[in-house]
């Protein structure tokens, strides 16, 4: 098993990295802003998951632990494949997750390209009590203890409502929240402002 891959990113696309570890490139699914942060040349290390199949070899990597062992959870529900389990981690944070789950709620679930109404049931109510051991929380999808919590919430609400990925805009707001000003930080309006500079030009992906 593949655990850990460690090197230069040799090239990046939208959702897979080719990282060089002593002289081979491996090839590895990731979550879109893994992929969105990757640059050339410089050093990444990716926790994965090697899926063995029949007629395939595929790498899933992520920046978090947590969101591996999360991965691993997702994959030994009944009728969640690998892609389908990447799709909730790239759509949805940690918390959100949990938060869902905690609610027997399987409407954010529903978001996921490639998740139906049936599936979106049984990763809502197969997840029930498997995510107590497992720490939450990572850092890149929260915001800083400096911003408000409120604030921080709606905006990634206003982000998730123009097409951005809640996880991609959890991780902007939390990016850009710690240099914004006191003012920008406590304003949805400038907090807002600032996050839309961070992504870019990029469209967001509307999630279906």
């Amino acid at each position: 098993m593949i655990s850990l891959l460690r090197g230069p990113v040799l090239h990046a696309d939208a959702d897979s990295v080719v990282i060089d570890v002593s002289g081979v490139g491996f090839s590895v699914l990731v979550p879109p802003d893994v992929a969105r942060t990757a640059r050339e040349g410089e050093e990444l290390a990716l926790h994965t998951n090697l899926v063995v199949r029949e007629d395939s070899l595929t790498l899933f990597g992520f920046a978090d632990r947590t969101e591996l062992e999360v991965f691993g959870i997702l994959i030994g529900i009944s009728g969640v494949g690998p892609k389908s389990a990447l799709g909730v981690l790239s759509t949805l944070t940690i918390d959100r997750i949990a938060e869902a789950v905690q609610a027997e709620d399987d409407r954010p679930f529903r978001k996921v390209s490639g998740v139906g109404p049936k599936t979106a049931k049984m990763i809502a109510l197969q997840l029930q009590g498997k995510l107590d051991g497992i720490a939450l929380a990572p850092a890149t999808a929260a915001p800083p203890a400096t911003t408000d919590t409120a604030v921080a919430d709606q905006v990634v609400r206003a982000l998730a409502g123009l097409g951005w990925q809640e996880r991609i805009a959890a991780d902007a707001v939390a990016q850009v929240a710690g240099s914004a000003s006191e003012a920008d930080r406590a304003s949805v309006q400038g907090l807002l402002r600032l996050a839309l500079a961070a992504l870019g030009p990029a469209k967001g992906t509307t999630n279906g």
